[in-house]
């Protein structure tokens, strides 16, 4: 997700302090939402072992599928990062958003 550590002393108001027995190790600072997306998308590009335009529909459609469960589009202008990233248009992941819902009796 794109993550990193802090010293505890660090820590900001929104970073995440993980401690042990009452001792405070490490802190973590989480990326923004947006920077979290393209960590997402470079993560199944290497899964993957190319470029995700150049995956075929249905694995384009997990792609989407998994992108959705980790909140993805919650992102503004996720949709057409997303799309971008996959050489689709926007309206082709709203279809396999779409039939995801539908397929899950989401209508």
């Amino acid at each position: 997700m794109g993550g990193e550590f802090v010293e505890p002393g660090r820590a900001r108001g929104d970073d995440v302090v993980l401690s042990w027995e009452g001792r405070e190790l490490v802190a973590v600072r989480l990326p923004h939402l947006s920077d979290s997306l393209e960590h997402l998308l470079a993560d199944l590009k290497r899964r993957h072992g190319m470029p995700l335009a150049e995956l075929d529909r249905a694995t384009k459609r997990s792609v989407v599928k998994i992108l959705e469960e980790r909140g993805a589009f919650s992102v503004r202008h996720g949709v057409e990062t997303v799309a971008a990233a996959l050489g689709v248009s926007r309206f082709t992941v709203y279809n396999y958003l779409n039939r995801e819902d539908a397929a899950e009796g989401r209508e």
